[in-house]
């Protein structure tokens, strides 16, 4: 394993990570909350974003409005039956999510789950470092590096390790801050 590979992976867990922040309410709207939800179309599992146009017309309130009018209804089953908490409001042509302020308490709850997927993430960098420094152990075993070139990627992938742990770290402060700020 080359450690542009190694450094790649650990790219990949950011980006996930950050997707995965995207998907936590903070006070205001943001169409990135629907980003995990699934609705059943026609015996296929599709996502909302590809059935509706979805959009944030103030600060409080997220649109959802459905190419295909005869699925309104499984949308807002779906969105019903999802985590996000929030309950949609049907007129037939549009679906409406009115996002309430959130308390101190769910602020409190949203950190910790922020928390949770910050600790994924940094679970998924290690295991990337865990199979690197396998792979670069199974080279030297084989003879195919030198002992010396080993060690110096073993201690390049535990610095790529360290920076984007670090990374993770800034992102979780930022979400963190996002969600406490009223």
């Amino acid at each position: 394993m080359k450690l542009t590979e190694v450094e790649d992976n650990m790219k990949k867990t950011i980006e996930a990570t950050q997707r995965s922040f995207n998907t936590i309410r903070t006070g205001r709207a943001n169409t990135s909350l629907l980003d995990r939800i699934v609705v059943e179309y026609y015996g296929t599992e599709t996502h909302l974003k590809s059935l509706a146009n979805i959009s944030t017309p103030d600060s409080s309130t997220i649109t959802i409005q459905p190419f295909d009018k005869t699925s309104i209804g499984k949308i807002e089953k779906a969105i019903s039956l999802s985590d996000i908490g929030l309950t949609p409001n049907n007129d037939g042509q549009v679906i409406r999510l009115n996002i309430p302020p959130l308390t101190k308490e769910r602020r409190q709850e949203l950190v910790k789950l922020a928390a949770k997927l910050a600790e994924e993430g940094k679970v998924g960098i290690r295991n990337i470092r865990r199979d690197g420094i396998d792979s670069v152990r199974k080279q030297e075993k084989s003879s195919e590096i030198s002992e010396d070139e080993a060690r110096n990627l073993q201690d390049n992938i535990q610095k790529l390790t360290d920076k984007y742990i670090a990374k993770i770290d800034e992102l979780l402060a930022v979400k963190e801050k996002d969600i406490t700020t009223v």
